[in-house]
């Protein structure tokens, strides 16, 4: 089919969820896709940051098709092989001793919800009430949906479930203020994608733990957009010297794959018993043999490394262009994850950018977010910076 074909049988049979652009993405290798009708594009959206191998790894193509010839699911009544291997890896490598799979960063996010109020009711405390973010976002299900702290993601939805409150990203006081004899957890993203790339400061995610510490509270970390290398180190709260009690990760973490982990120390984690929560196709042999497959990349073929380079290559070239255009408000970044915030709509420049080979992001209607895949080059910077710059002098 071509891309006018494809898109009038979508319109036809598939849910009007999502404002789409008007072509179809077929084929993807490295940070290059190409549409039905043939046509290249340079990719720096990753499938918004789920393609951080760049697409179609061979390893992680290889794992995938080694594994679905071998055996695709058999579901959690079972012991799964790459589903413990991959445990073993996640948590060898960060601050966690047990994991949960999942298929998806929200459901990821419930797991974590689920368990901090199960934590405790074991322990006998009455606490159930979750401090999030303004401008967060945790997922679409009914529990993340009142847990992310933007009204537009929520409206039509109400009643939300109750018991959570927002708190301004980067304010530990504002956070302290908000803590109640109810309240259980503070859950939030490290550093706010979907929100429009905020960075905190070095010593924000420090004192949220010395509150949660202080009043016996748990912290949960989101890293389901920023996780798996996307800012320089496998995780961003490594940026921060702050380990969290529950960490959720999805996106970046089978390749492309879908998946979801919600990660946590062993004495939380305890009180996730049999009949608390389950997940059918969750760590299944298909999505953990790619998880493995992907972990392992990034960690052994200096993806982190690049990342961290090219990311501030890409942060120093986005921001001397603050001097040539006055509508660019602020450039912020860690690693791969760049934001630059505009003092316009970004909706025509993304669109522009597409109609020149490119594909960007904006997010808060004003935001555009650069997340290539993790193996993107200088060069890759280069060329994206030529049709960028290009677009903003039409603007």
């Amino acid at each position: 089919m071509n891309t006018q074909e494809i898109i009038n049988l979508t319109g036809k049979y598939i849910a009007n969820t999502y404002n789409r652009f008007p072509i179809a993405i077929t084929k993807g290798k490295g940070c290059r896709v190409w549409d039905a009708d043939g046509k290249e594009y340079l990719d720096f959206v990753a499938g918004l940051a789920v393609c951080n191998l760049g697409h179609c790894h061979p390893k992680v193509v290889k794992a995938i098709q080694e594994q679905a010839e071998r055996l695709i699911h058999i579901s959690n009544l079972y012991h799964i092989e790459p589903q413990a291997e991959l445990a073993e890896i996640l948590c060898k490598n960060s601050f966690a001793e047990k994991a949960f799979f999942c298929n998806s960063g929200a459901e990821a996010n419930e797991a974590a919800i689920k368990l901090t109020r199960r934590y405790f009711k074991d322990k006998g405390e009455n606490k159930f009430q979750i401090i999030t973010m303004e401008k967060s976002f945790h997922g679409r299900t009914m529990a993340t949906l009142a847990a992310t702290g933007q009204k537009k993601f929520q409206a039509g939805f109400e009643p939300l479930l109750e018991k959570f409150i927002y708190a301004p990203f980067n304010d530990v006081d504002a956070v302290a203020k908000a803590v109640t004899k109810d309240t259980a957890a503070i859950m939030l993203e490290p550093i706010q994608g979907e929100g429009g790339v905020n960075i905190p400061s070095d010593n924000y995610l420090k004192g949220l733990k010395e509150l949660c510490k202080e009043k016996g509270m748990l912290l949960i970390f989101d890293e389901v957009q920023i996780g798996m290398g996307r800012t320089g180190k496998l995780f961003a709260y490594e940026h921060y010297g702050v380990a969290p009690d529950i960490m959720t990760l999805a996106k970046g973490l089978a390749g492309g794959v879908a998946i979801g982990a919600m990660l946590a120390t062993d004495e939380i984690a305890k009180s996730f018993i049999p009949g608390t929560h389950a997940s059918t196709f969750g760590g299944n042999p298909l999505a953990t043999a790619a998880g493995i497959a992907a972990l392992k990349a990034v960690l052994e073929e200096g993806m982190l490394e690049n990342c961290q380079k090219v990311g501030k290559y890409l942060f120093e070239k986005v921001s001397r262009l603050q001097k040539e255009f006055p509508f660019i408000k602020e450039v912020r970044a860690k690693g791969l994850i760049v934001g630059m915030e505009l003092t316009i709509p970004g909706a025509n420049i993304v669109k522009s950018c597409m109609e020149k080979g490119l594909l960007i992001n904006c997010t808060s209607d004003t935001i555009l977010r650069f997340i290539p895949p993790l193996v993107v080059t200088e060069k890759d910077v280069d060329e994206m910076m030529r049709v960028l710059e290009g677009v903003l002098k039409e603007v």
